[in-house]
């Protein structure tokens, strides 16, 4: 049996309540995260081995932080032989906070066996260190894949530095910035250096006027001697980080929880957990987790950007607009900042507005070099009916990022469009398909700038491709039907302007109606 115990409180015999389990699951619909946790806990007890129940149980715990139910229903999971791998993980971080050496262990030997096995040589190396034991030499004879030893290398410096080893350790971790500067890894070594002594060399690893690593600085020295908790919290939150972007969000949940079980102060994990939250579609609970950040953490910042982006997936615009605009107007606004009021902006069709933000953006420090910004502002001063500024900006985007799809695409597209410099857009189209030969978007622009020089044959097979790819896309579909119509298959046309029609917006569907009357005008000859 994994290390459940010291959480999973006993119950008395309850009542079979057959109602409780369809209240906790509407209570989960409507996202009343708590009232549907407490309705889990009631069905779990009146049917504590039914497998669906003690899942549902396990997963909407998690979700409201409700560390005794989630242990109840994991320890009820593994009794049926169903467990999902990750209820080891909570077990090791139930076990640690516990003081239960001994079911760390027995967590640590399970994880070993399942897909997580790459976290065991660093877990191990940490509860060798609680020990007493050469934490470093434990890990430093395990065995691992290249996975694992990613993780060890990041922690073998921790060890170096809780073990002292200052000097190793600072040309360990000088090596591993050198070729990945990550913050986590400066603000991991940093806390520990202030916990044994170093704090010198941790305050150079937290150098610049960075207002998150200024505070950071003020706090070391002010937390919990280094031990397993740190070790398994920081590796917790690493595999959380590096899932982020992945449709993975129960896993992060997962991650996040018990990495905040093992250190409640980490703010990072809280900002990683209600992303997770709210990409799950638990927007209160995203919320509420980003509101335990006080205003004096480092990360005040991180969690309003976080509560921008809440919002934005609850729907919830009108607060998502003020509190993305106060971030980006205000004294310690980033790049980062004012493209998201920006992007914001574009979504309410306020292009003037979003092309300033991002012109913000830009100005500010490390935005004139992303070739991003300067796509999205031109972009924006496109829609906003401002082209001879949009394409400036837009050729500065593409010479940034000569190899970026979008805006090769956009330049290219926009300049055929209007009849401009088609040859040298042709190009930048060509360069495009190269990158993303699969792109619809990509194939149908390429494909008018062939119909527009005049190759519409060599355009014809490349707008079959592009309607093949979006089928309901009606300025391929448009397209498409000019093409066949210009080849003399003046059937097949209308069939492509019907397929047009049916999505077509703004003035296309009268312009569709006329083609569909009339066809196509002869060209001059």
């Amino acid at each position: 049996m994994l290390a459940w115990a010291p959480l999973a409180h006993a119950q008395a015999p309850a009542v079979p309540d057959p109602t409780a389990y369809v209240r906790a699951r509407a209570a989960d619909a409507a996202g009343a995260a708590h009232l549907a946790s407490a309705g889990y806990a009631a069905a779990l007890r009146a049917a504590p081995e039914d497998e669906v129940v003690a899942l549902r149980a396990y997963r909407q715990a998690l979700a409201a932080g409700d560390y005794v139910l989630a242990s109840r229903a994991g320890a009820a999971l593994v009794k049926a032989g169903v467990a999902p791998p990750d209820t080891a993980l909570l077990a090791l971080a139930v076990a640690l906070r516990s003081g239960d050496r001994a079911g760390a262990g027995r967590a640590a030997d399970l994880i070993a066996k399942g897909p997580f096995d790459f976290l065991v040589p660093a877990l191990q190396a940490w509860l060798a260190f609680d020990r007493g034991e050469d934490a470093v030499a434990v890990l430093d004879a395990a065995p691992g894949d290249a996975l694992a030893r990613r993780y060890t290398r990041q922690h073998r410096i921790l060890l170096l530095i809780a073990t002292k080893r200052t000097n190793e350790a600072m040309a360990a971790l000088a090596a591993e910035l050198a070729s990945d500067d990550r913050d986590d890894a400066r603000i991991d070594a940093a806390i520990l250096l202030g916990e044994t002594g170093a704090r010198e060399q941790a305050r150079r690893l937290l150098a610049g006027d960075r207002p998150e690593f200024e505070r950071l600085r003020k706090q070391l020295g002010k937390r919990d001697k280094p031990d397993a908790l740190f070790g398994a919290s920081r590796m917790f939150l690493e595999l959380a980080v590096e899932i982020a972007d992945e449709d993975m969000a129960q896993l992060s949940v997962l991650l996040t929880r018990a990495a905040l079980l093992l250190d409640p102060q980490d703010d990072r994990a809280r900002l990683f957990l209600a992303e997770a939250l709210s990409h799950g579609g638990s927007d209160d609970l995203a919320l509420a987790t980003l509101a335990e950040i006080r205003q004096d953490s480092a990360f005040a910042r991180g969690a309003a950007a976080g509560r921008v982006a809440a919002l934005r997936r609850a729907d919830r615009m009108a607060e998502a607009l003020l509190l993305a605009e106060k971030l980006a107007r205000d004294s310690q606004a980033t790049s980062a900042d004012s493209e998201t009021w920006g992007d914001m902006l574009v979504d309410q069709g306020s292009f003037d507005l979003a092309a300033n933000a991002y012109a913000a953006a830009i100005a500010r420090d490390g935005g004139d070099s992303s070739w991003l910004l300067h796509y999205l502002r031109g972009r924006a001063l496109d829609h906003a009916g401002r082209w001879d500024e949009a394409l400036p900006a837009l050729q500065r985007a593409v010479a940034l990022g000569p190899d970026q799809a979008p805006a090769l695409k956009y330049l290219g597209y926009a300049q055929v469009a209007r009849g401009e410099n088609i040859a040298e857009a042709q190009a930048l189209l060509e360069r495009a398909s190269t990158l993303k030969p699969d792109d619809a978007e990509i194939a149908d622009s390429l494909a008018w700038a062939y119909y527009q020089r005049g190759d519409v044959a060599k355009a014809l097979p490349l707008l079959e491709q592009a309607v093949q790819g979006d089928p309901a896309a009606a300025r391929a579909n448009e397209h498409l039907g000019d093409a066949y119509w210009r080849l003399g298959r003046h059937y097949e046309a209308r069939y492509a302007w019907r397929a047009a029609a049916l999505t077509a917006e703004n003035d296309a569907p009268a312009r569709l109606e006329a083609k569909l009357a009339n066809g196509l005008k002869p060209q001059p000859n």
